[in-house]
């Protein structure tokens, strides 16, 4: 296929294949970007879009050269998963795992690992599939809860935890969750090699920069560290976020510029309609949360300083602009803030855009993957912007009714995809 540029790995992302997008947001810190890619951008290009509907379709990832291997699932408290391999430009599918054993539903993942299997954690479940998506290893996990995905170390180990989350349908009132455990799992059988118990719980998805594993709590920042036997929890770096009346738990952390990225006010997302617009419950704005690595200390930056905020997801560090873009998908606003060298974060330019999924970053070309969710349609668009600038750079239908919470990818040839609990999509340059 043309386009194709070979990814150089960073620290951290050894224990992954060394693909543009060999897991969910790019590798386990979670930078939502393939930055080397040499990609021609959409700036002033005409688009291509096409959608294949399909149930909960979670997240894709790329192996070889032209494969696209996708996540879906089903729902309810005893939901299965399963992956399929696809057509990289129609969308059609190529091949299909077996039903995997799943559990409690909430969206996990799927990951290309540097052995060259794929691996899936999804309800209480996590599976090893070789390439031809044949099964070779499955586990049982733990908790009789969902494992909201898992990161994979330099070594190679998988490290998942429990979500403790309010499920749809669940009376949010009555909700009393554990404390979280991560769980390391050897990546041949897939064996528990090591378990830890931190001092409370956690919604987010764990991140990793090397051996080094980054939970959000639900009131503060923990670092542990692998030491090739055990996860041991660094009581020396505990970093309460939560720092304002009415303020909720965070989202998944971001690893850039010498500290951790969040979102708050994540309570409620079991309230998400087919869309967050008017959804959240939090008296507090919501905030961008910035931890630093040496110091631990916490800065929060309001996104829209208003009531009623809520998000699922987390921010984008663009690492060589030094551009952070943050959301309130509760209200509907879309923020870009400049990063001064002492970490002080200045506002770039802001949009009125229903955006809730995670984001994605062509770094050499400037385009950010958003989206804008016009519920009187029914109509999920994606919208190209300028990082820089916040403007335009395309605008056009996903395909999708609902708006997406959910994991875009890179592709493999100077195109991108978009998945939604209805169906994937492949935005790219005419003709390509």
């Amino acid at each position: 296929m043309s386009g194709v540029v070979g990814r150089t790995v960073g620290a951290g992302n050894e224990g992954y294949w060394p693909s543009p997008w060999p897991g969910e947001d790019a590798g386990p810190a979670r930078l939502q970007t393939a930055s080397d890619r040499g990609s021609v951008g959409f700036a002033g290009a005409e688009v291509d879009v096409v959608f294949r509907q399909s149930i909960a379709t979670t997240m894709a990832v790329l192996r070889k050269p032209g494969e696209v291997f996708v996540l879906g699932h089903t729902a309810g408290p005893e939901a299965i998963s399963w992956v399929e391999r696809v057509d990289p430009r129609s969308l059609e599918v190529v091949g299909r795992s077996v039903d995997l054993p799943g559990g409690p539903t909430w969206p996990g993942g799927l990951a290309a690992h540097a052995n060259g299997s794929l691996y899936v954690v999804f309800g209480q479940h996590a599976h090893r599939l070789d390439a031809e998506l044949n099964l070779i290893a499955s586990r049982e996990l733990p908790r009789h809860a969902p494992y909201n995905s898992f990161v994979i170390l330099p070594d190679g180990h998988l490290v998942t935890k429990d979500f403790g989350g309010v499920l749809p349908g669940q009376d949010a009132s009555a909700h009393v969750a554990s404390p979280t455990e991560l769980v390391v799992l050897e990546p041949d059988g897939l064996a528990i090699v090591a378990r830890i118990t931190l001092p409370e719980p956690s919604i987010a998805r764990i991140s990793a920069s090397g051996d080094t594993v980054f939970v959000v709590g639900t009131t503060a920042l923990h670092r542990l560290v692998w030491d090739g036997t055990a996860l041991v929890l660094d009581d020396t770096f505990v970093a309460p976020y939560l720092q304002v009346d009415g303020q909720t738990y965070g989202w998944d952390p971001v690893i850039a510029l010498d500290a951790v990225w969040f979102l708050d006010d994540g309570f409620g997302s079991e309230r998400y309609a087919g869309t967050f617009r008017g959804q959240g419950v939090n008296v507090a704005p919501l905030h961008l949360a910035r931890v630093g690595l040496l110091s631990g200390a916490v800065t929060l930056t309001e996104i829209c300083g208003l009531p009623g905020g809520v998000v699922a997801n987390p921010p984008l560090v663009d690492v060589e602009r030094r551009i952070v873009v943050g959301f309130d998908s509760g209200n509907g606003i879309l923020v870009a803030f400049d990063v001064a060298d002492d970490g002080t974060c200045t506002e770039r330019w802001r949009r009125d855009q229903n955006h809730a999924s995670h984001l994605l970053l062509r770094a050499d070309s400037g385009d950010l993957l958003t989206t804008d969710h016009d519920a009187d349609a029914m109509s999920d668009v994606l919208v190209v912007l300028d990082i820089e600038t916040g403007n335009e750079r395309v605008r056009v239908p996903s395909g999708s009714p609902v708006q997406s919470v959910l994991f875009p990818a890179e592709g493999w040839d100077d195109d991108v995809y978009y998945c939604s609990f209805a169906g994937i999509a492949r935005l790219s340059l005419r003709g390509r």
